[in-house]
């Protein structure tokens, strides 16, 4: 029959026609066209032979330029004639990996354009290259939209029926997820690729073209010709580079639509899972079961190797991407098949089976559990598997017995019986086939952690983030630490996957305990070293990230004392992650004897289901309320040390003092009887506000009272560490107290209690008795510490009473001004940054409820105390502070930039020829605590100094701004401190640079430096959200006269001079004026700067088109130049307008 020689997939489809068409197949009769003729170029589309002699060899012609993704094949030794094809026809060799391409900003790009250096236009005009990206980068936008939504409409639905047609039978939709991805990855890859290949050589080429021309005015013949060379030749060099990023683009969403697309298919496999049964489509079974034949019908159950095995090839082999590593079902193919490794069977394995067995079927009898029960019908699937492993030993049927293995143990740790016994034979059961599976006899140590790593990495999120199970497979050796230390960077980058960020936190705790416990897992500072180094990065910028990931890694820094990123920035501490799991963690607050912090933490993290003994609550509300009988009566005073000794006695008697847990459990049910009699009396109606808190008062003070006497008369005279302690348990506890309070009641929370508490135990422990005197520096260290545990983010309904707490009198004065060599600073900073990071997201977006605003203003008070009192603490944290305050909060960063030094006096600004340069304080440098170098990423700032040094790499200036950016949401592009910190670090050194060369910075002085060339390439190269960002950081930097002053003054005047274009130097004046318009005060340096400007006629300040450029701004202008220029005269004033109004008309015309 004619038949016999095609494929039964097509005999099939000849039959099927021949039956729609009512036609008859033994009548038709065979043709002998397509034997007797072969159209030209068929050969193209032929199955490809491996070559016999070397003149069959195979070439493979590619070009630059491309519209298909299929090259094309010469047989040597055949007729040439197909080498006559268009080189458009054919595809350039791959450069790029998947990973390699960056699309989280367009500025992905800089870091892989090809700019040849032998191109002889670019020798002859380097300006020149300069026009590469931003030819590049509005290619790749204007296509990027288009191209993008054609190729995930067609690859989606081609996917998704294929998908949905080949694992119809599948019940794990683990499997069938990654084969979707899989599929419509390379589908949208390769349709991308087609789409915009040609279309990106024809912009690309135009935008070069249309940039150089305007660059080269009245271009020669022969220039015209280089223009053309340079333009063809950059563009076949980069874009393969464009055509990737929109191909990773459009692959990167087409993922996540696909999910969208088959969540159904996967929700109906899992409601079958958590069933207890397998996943059937019957309509499905049915069809395969009548209408497919044999060959091509699928099977019940999980998809085979060799099925996974072809769409795993469409992920290693991604068009227009170089090749990944294949992987296991891949590794197994081979050349028209897929070969089956079978085991050599030994009688050691074969014995490992049958105990592997008869264990499980000893925990199957064991447990008590019903047959039904999900967990135990799981471990008997299990066993069937293990069973029939000792029946075929095959390589196959080990791979799914391990996958099966995996799969149950995440389950299982992810979601746990209730029964803990059946839990612990659960977990055991698995983990005794997960070692089987490891014995050399079986498939090895290392294939087993190669293939157990892959696994887990393509496990469902919510299973592959378990931080149990991933200790456990760590103990055992199953996991490889590489990849799970990359892979856990990779997921937690961005500091938004809660998930991801929660289970690395666990999982880095643990294994830290465990080497703390002289038990370690492995080697933590070692084999988790980029996932530390990450969480040191995502702490010191928590502001940045969403509230819940911030109180996890707070949490996390809290409990391992690592040092906030205040701390982080005192000098020469370097970063403090890098000694986790050593003795040496924490910041100056654990170096109080004892470790009092630890003690406070302690209180503060106790958990809520406390089981107090019997009668315990009973014996404390009796000896409270004694003691607030004795407090309260007459002649306590008298006797007060008597009625002390006595109370101090009873409470020894009554056990209170036998252990730290009673004493603990003594102070907290204290404080709540005192807490609730306050709510009771406050929401009682029919009692007099006045005289509701005069009650509250009643108790509250007796035992503040209490506590004061128990830290008083606790230890030795010669020794504080008992008394400290002390002090640190008490105020843990009421700290833990509050935040239970606070999380119960919510909106109805009661500050006053508490308020109370604080203020009186603060005012008592600070008095001029000598034995607190002795100890006063760590009293403070530990009120500081509880407050900054109870910051408005972690407990808003106790902002206000926190605020007033921070800024009294007592706390403020004694931490400031009687703390030897400025101890206690630091401290105080961190408590205004925590203030500011809540302030932060209501001031930035401007929402400014009545109590938020309330709060904003106490906040300036604070502010304007601190300005009036102790400038030089807002002198030497000034760049912390104006780090965390949102760019629109010009008054809160104008107080904090005005403080200057109480020993200095500032020259008037206003004074006609004033010569900043001859004042004495201008050559000195400002003392910033700061250590803002931190914040640089050690290969950042390696460029930078290089670069400084001798203007290298070459590349170093257009990579900036990539590294930059932080993400593509407008607002939130750039990381604000990294380019506060890279500003004045450049200053730094530029001032070090001038003063070593014997100068002093000048507009002429600071020109032509590689630090000016940073400046001016940041100043053209960003947008307009970057931009202003960037002239913030060195508008930060004018504050009172200094070098830094005097540098940055110098620098904002230049690169106002130097600017291409007016809408820079309209930035530039917006981001002064909009200081200058505020409230008083205003930073001198600013003024002067301001002054300077709109004075000297080397700016040309007046004749530009912004300051006419509308009636109201152009008043605006004039009076805050009447303002900044007051000495002037009325004459003078009048007669430079009229110059001004002059230089306008004929620039107008």
């Amino acid at each position: 029959m004619f038949l016999c020689p095609l494929q039964l997939n097509l005999k099939f489809e000849v039959e099927v026609l021949c039956k729609h068409l009512t036609l008859d197949l033994t009548e038709l009769q065979p043709s002998s066209l397509l034997k007797e003729e072969r159209p030209t170029g068929f050969s193209q589309l032929s199955t490809i032979k491996p070559p016999s002699s070397p003149s069959q060899a195979v070439t493979v012609v590619s070009t630059p330029s491309t519209t298909t993704n299929t090259p094309i094949v010469i047989d040597e030794g055949q007729s040439h004639g197909t080498s006559q094809q268009s080189p458009a026809a054919t595809t350039p060799q791959s450069r790029f990996h998947f990973d390699d391409i960056n699309i989280a900003s367009i500025t992905g790009l800089h870091q892989h354009i090809q700019i040849n250096q032998q191109i002889v236009l670019l020798q002859q005009f380097p300006q020149l290259k300069q026009m590469v990206r931003p030819a590049i980068e509005k290619a790749v936008q204007d296509l990027l939209a288009p191209v993008v939504e054609r190729s995930i409409k067609i690859a989606l639905t081609t996917a998704e029926n294929i998908v949905k047609k080949d694992f119809a039978l599948d019940p794990d939709e683990t499997r069938m997820r990654i084969a979707a991805h899989h599929i419509v990855r390379n589908l949208t890859a390769g349709m991308a690729m087609i789409t915009s290949r040609e279309p990106l050589l024809l912009a690309i080429n135009a935008n070069l073209k249309s940039s150089m021309g305007s660059f080269i005015r009245s271009p020669s013949e022969e220039q015209n010709t280089l223009v053309d060379q340079a333009c063809q030749q950059l563009t076949a060099d980069n874009t393969e580079l464009a055509s990737a990023f929109i191909q990773k683009t459009a692959v990167e969403k087409a993922v996540s639509e696909m999910d969208k697309r088959m969540t159904n298919e996967y929700e109906l496999r899992k409601v079958a899972r958590s069933e207890g049964r397998r996943y059937c489509d019957p309509s499905v079974l049915t069809y395969q079961a009548e209408r497919m034949p044999e060959q091509l019908r699928l099977k019940v159950g999980g998809a085979s190797l060799q099925h996974s095995a072809v769409y795993e090839e469409f992920a290693i082999c991604l068009p227009g991407f170089l090749p990944s590593a294949p992987s296991l079902s891949a590794a197994g193919a081979k050349e028209g098949g897929f070969m089956r490794v079978e085991f050599v069977p030994t009688e050691e394995f074969l014995l490992l089976l049958d105990k592997c067995i008869r264990d499980i079927n000893q925990h199957l009898r064991s447990t008590l559990a019903p047959p039904n029960n999900l967990h135990v019908m799981k471990m008997n699937s299990l066993l069937e598997l293990v069973m029939q492993l000792r029946i075929t030993q095959s390589q196959l049927t080990a791979l799914n017995l391990l996958q099966k293995g995996l799969e149950g143990l995440l389950e299982g740790m992810n979601s746990p019986p209730t029964d803990p016994e059946l839990f612990v034979r659960f977990r055991d059961v698995h983990l005794l086939v997960l070692r089987l599976l490891q014995e050399p006899r079986a498939l090895g140590p290392q294939a087993a952690c190669r293939h157990v790593t892959r696994m887990l990495l393509e496990c469902r999120d919510e299973l592959k983030f378990t931080p149990r199970a991933l200790i456990l497979l760590i103990g055992t050796q199953l996991v490889e630490m590489k990849e799970l230390d990359g892979f856990l960077c990779k997921s937690i980058e961005t500091g938004r996957n809660f998930a991801a960020l929660s289970c690395t936190i666990k999982l880095v705790t643990a294994l830290i305990s465990a080497e703390k416990r002289d038990t370690p897992i492995i080697d933590a500072n070692n084999d988790l070293k980029k996932t530390k180094e990450m969480l040191t990065r995502l702490i010191a910028n928590m502001r940045h990230l969403p509230e819940s990931c911030g109180q996890l890694l707070e949490q996390f820094r809290i409990e391992h004392g690592i040092r906030p990123p205040s701390f982080m920035s005192a000098p020469g501490s370097g970063s403090s992650l890098g000694m986790l799991g050593s003795d040496g963690i924490g910041g100056e607050l654990d170096k109080a004897p004892g470790g009092p912090t630890s003690i406070l933490h302690h209180g503060l993290m106790m958990q809520h289901d406390y089981d107090d003994p019997p009668g315990l609550y009973e014996k404390v509300e009796y000896m409270l309320s004694e003691w607030v009988r004795y407090y309260h009566q007459p002649g306590m005073f008298k006797e007060g040390d008597k009625i002390y000794a006595a109370y101090v006695a009873r409470l020894q008697q009554q056990g209170i003092f036998k252990s730290e847990d009673l004493l603990s459990r003594f102070f907290r049910i204290s404080i709540e009887m005192c807490v609730e009699l306050c709510y009771r009396t406050l929401n009682d109606p029919s009692i007099n506000p006045t005289l509701a808190r005069a009650k509250c008062y009643h108790t509250m003070d007796a035992f503040v009272r209490l506590v004061v006497v128990l830290v008083r008369f606790s230890g030795e005279s010669t020794n504080n560490v008992t008394k400290i302690n002390l002090v640190n348990k008490v105020l843990g506890t009421v700290a833990h107290v509050l935040v239970q309070d606070h999380e119960v009641h919510t909106t109805e929370f009661h500050q006053l209690p508490y308020h109370r508490f604080f203020i009186m135990l603060l005012t008592d422990l600070t008095t001029s008795d000598p034995v607190f005197e002795a100890i006063i520096f760590p009293v403070l260290q530990a009120f500081g510490s509880t407050y900054q545990l109870l910051k408005p983010s972690r407990a808003p309904g106790f902002a206000y009473s926190w605020l007033e707490l921070v800024s009294h009198r007592i706390f403020i004065t004694k931490l400031l001004l009687h703390t030897p060599q400025k101890k206690g600073w630091p401290m105080f900073q961190q408590l205004l940054i925590s203030l500011f990071k809540f302030l932060a997201p209501f001031l930035r977006n401007a929402e400014l409820s009545k109590p938020t605003h309330l709060l904003y203003k106490g906040t300036l008070r604070v502010l304007l105390v601190l300005l009036h009192d102790f400038p030089e603490f807002l002198c030497d944290y000034h760049f912390a502070f104006c780090d965390v305050i949102p760019p629109n909060c010009i008054q809160m960063r104008n107080l904090i930039l005005s403080a200057f030094p109480r020993n200095m006096r500032l020259p008037d600004p206003f004074t006609p020829s004033l010569k900043v340069e001859m004042l004495p304080d201008i050559a000195h440098a400002p003392r910033i605590v700061s250590n803002y170098e931190t914040i640089i990423p050690d290969n950042l700032k390696k460029d930078l100094s290089e670069y400084i040094k001798a203007r290298s790499p070459v590349t170093f200036l257009s990579e900036l701004r990539s590294k930059l950016q932080i993400s593509t949401e407008p607002g939130n592009q750039y990381n604000v401190s990294l380019i506060n910190a890279l500003v004045l670090f450049v200053g730094t050194q530029a001032i070090a640079y001038i003063h070593s060369k014997g100068s002093t910075p000048s507009t002429s002085t600071i020109a032509y430096t590689a630090h000016m060339d940073i400046f001016q390439h940041l100043l053209v190269d960003l947008d307009t959200e970057g931009r202003y960002l960037f002239l913030n950081a060195i508008a930060n930097q004018l504050r009172y006269p200094n070098s830094h002053t005097h540098y940055f003054s110098c620098a904002l005047l230049s690169l106002f001079a130097e600017a291409n274009t007016e809408a820079i130097q309209e930035q530039i004046t917006r981001v002064l004026l909009e200081r200058l318009i505020v409230n008083r005060p205003h930073p001198w340096g600013l003024l002067i700067t301001f002054i300077d400007l709109i004075k000297n006629p080397t700016y040309k300040f007046w004749s530009h088109e912004f300051v006419h450029c509308a009636p109201e701004i152009e008043k605006l202008f004039e009076s805050v130049a009447r303002s900044c220029m007051q000495k002037q005269t009325g004459s003078q004033a009048a007669m430079a307008r009229e110059t001004h109004q002059q230089q306008h008309e004929t620039t107008s015309t």
